[in-house]
């Protein structure tokens, strides 16, 4: 048996749909709304009924006769206008919790070798993380690893903002207040100079026209690959990157590919020449425009502005020669774009754009776009001054929290002086940031609120993580008094309740693919925990039991843990040693 436990009832269900004369597309089993009368429910005889026109509960009955000949189920029976209630065996569901705990991928369906690249993050170079990269890189980290588990390719690519003018704001101001620099020469700048510098070219250039000029001029030199422009330009990369990448790692974050705007510039100008020669980009007032709107628009749909008079690309124009590259290098089926649901008009003309022109045939383009991440009041958060904060000090605010929850712990009672606990923090507090993103509905937003995220109780990271810890703890335990690991036996209904939680798994991971949404995963693990406290507190596991109960028990505490230790993962929050 290697199918999942859901996919095996569907099966039982489709055949017994099949041999009562009926068709099976409803025969589908779901978690029980009454758990105190069933494990799952099926409702498909309802709408089977409306459609050949007889009495559902007739047809209920017929299909729950085929199902009681079966020994997957202790009890079926049918209730109200047609509902059947499948009561699943003991025997049942020990074999499912054992085939999945021995399997290696705790049953998650391998989809067909394919490859999906994945855009998030998003950075500009000369600016710090903020508070809106935090879901960017959350979420598209866990779709990453989402894809993965599921035996995609899945490819990640930051996708850094380093072309255009701002570059030549910054080379301008930079050759004004260095005037001695000879040639190639760069001045020695921190991240911390690039931030006061960038809003101080941008505010100049606004404010005097001959400024702005310096700034074209200084671009125009950068696109034309003049040396010295290039020197400062790979400098102001090179500096942005490195402090964006110790909170990058900080968040545990991985990235594949470290491109930028710039390396697909070579590729606009045959690019706009193809769209010219398809009719699909034509002139409009000198500039050049994609049509892109479709009758059956329920609300004005805008051209995609291609290129300006004087020539110049814009966002629109690099992200359709970035599709062009990916198509080109990596030749995916998907590509997902994890930004910031306020660019919705921009992906979808984009993604018209890229279609009229036959740019990526036969690939899906996905904005998977997100809510904001608030303050208090409900509106985008900021910080006490009105400023926008920075990823690294909510982060930092986050691990301070989660020391001074730790240390309040340890006051009431005694802890394992080898523990780490700055370790231990920072996997606390940055687990915490994250599981409060992931478990919002990405479109939603959500209310940073620190004391919150950090509590160890409530559906929280810190709570999540302690029960993985504490399956952990028992294994260990159990281990340094030699007992052993046996047959999984279910029989009380709160070790029932785990293997249904833990054996949803493979179900959990396939939606949460199909949506793009970690939220799901995020949702489940929390149940999990919970299931898993409430065979804790009901089912002894090392003592006051049978050497075969405490076997079989121990065997369940190593499935709650793999998949505890698996969801979290797939979340990328961290599992610590000890808690």
């Amino acid at each position: 048996m290697s199918a999942s436990l859901n996919r095996l009832v569907d099966e039982m269900l489709a055949n017994a749909f099949s041999a009562c004369g009926l068709p099976t597309e409803t025969a589908r089993a779901a978690r029980s709304t009454l758990p105190e009368l069933a494990d799952l429910q099926c409702n498909g005889a309802m709408p089977l009924a409306k459609s050949l026109k007889r009495n559902p509960r007739e047809l209920a009955e017929q299909v729950a006769e085929k199902l009681r000949d079966l020994p997957a189920f202790k009890e079926v029976s049918v209730a109200g206008p047609g509902f059947l209630n499948l009561r699943l065996s003991d025997a049942f569901l020990s074999e499912c919790a054992a085939t999945q705990a021995a399997s290696p991928d705790l049953g998650i369906v391998q989809l067909p070798a394919d490859t999906v690249v994945l855009d998030y993050g998003g950075p500009n170079v000369a600016k710090a993380l903020h508070v809106g990269h935090i879901r960017a890189l959350a979420i598209g980290e866990s779709l990453r690893r989402i894809n993965a588990a599921q035996g995609l390719d899945a490819i990640s690519d930051i996708h850094l903002g380093d072309w255009g003018l701002q570059m030549g704001q910054l080379i301008s101001e930079i050759r004004l207040r260095w005037p001695d620099l000879g040639p190639g020469e760069t001045p020695d700048l921190t991240m911390d100079d690039l931030q006061r510098l960038y809003p101080e070219a941008a505010a100049a250039c606004k404010a005097d026209p001959a400024r702005m000029e310096l700034a074209r001029a200084a671009t125009a030199a950068l696109q034309a690959g003049d040396p010295n422009a290039t020197a400062i330009w790979q400098k102001l990369r090179d500096i942005s990157l490195t402090a964006q990448r110790e909170d990058i790692d900080l968040l545990d974050t991985h990235f594949d590919l470290f491109l930028g705007e710039s390396d697909v510039q070579p590729l606009i100008p045959d690019m706009i020449a193809d769209m010219r020669a398809k009719g699909v980009a034509v002139e409009n007032d000198g500039a050049l425009i994609v049509d892109v709107a479709i009758p059956g628009d329920n609300k004005p749909m805008p051209p995609l502005l291609l290129q300006k008079k004087d020539g110049a690309a814009l966002y629109a124009t690099t992200d359709l020669a970035t599709i062009v590259a990916r198509v080109r290098d990596q030749d995916p089926s998907r590509i997902i774009y994890v930004v910031d649901q306020r660019q919705e008009l921009h992906f979808r003309q984009v993604f018209r754009a890229a279609e009229l022109a036959g740019i990526a045939p036969g690939v899906e383009l996905i904005h998977a776009g997100f809510g904001t991440v608030n303050g208090a009041d409900g509106k985008p958060y900021k910080t006490r001054d009105g400023g926008v904060a920075q990823l690294k000090d909510l982060l930092a605010d986050a691990i301070e929290k989660a020391r001074q929850r730790l240390d309040e712990v340890i006051a009431r009672r005694s802890v394992d002086p080898a523990l780490d606990l700055d370790t231990l923090a920072r996997q606390v507090g940055i687990g915490a940031v994250k599981y409060a993103d992931l478990s919002s509905y990405r479109l939603s937003g959500y209310i940073f609120d620190i004391e919150r995220m950090t509590a160890l109780e409530g559906k929280t990271g810190p709570y999540v993580q302690y029960a993985c810890v504490r399956t952990g703890s028992i294994q260990a335990e159990a281990r340094l008094k030699g007992f052993e690991v046996g047959p999984i036996a279910v029989e009380a209904q709160a070790e029932r309740n785990l293997v249904l939680e833990c054996t949803r798994l493979p179900e959990v991971v396939a939606s949460a693919t199909r949506n793009n949404a970690p939220n799901e995963i995020a949702d489940h693990v929390f149940t999990v925990a919970q299931a898993f406290s409430r065979f804790y507190d009901a089912c002894p596991v090392l003592k006051d039991n049978t050497e075969a109960e405490r076997a079989s028990r121990l065997a369940l505490c190593g499935l709650a843990r793999a998949v505890l230790e698996k969801e979290l993962w797939l979340l990328g929050i961290e599992v610590p040693e000890k808690m």
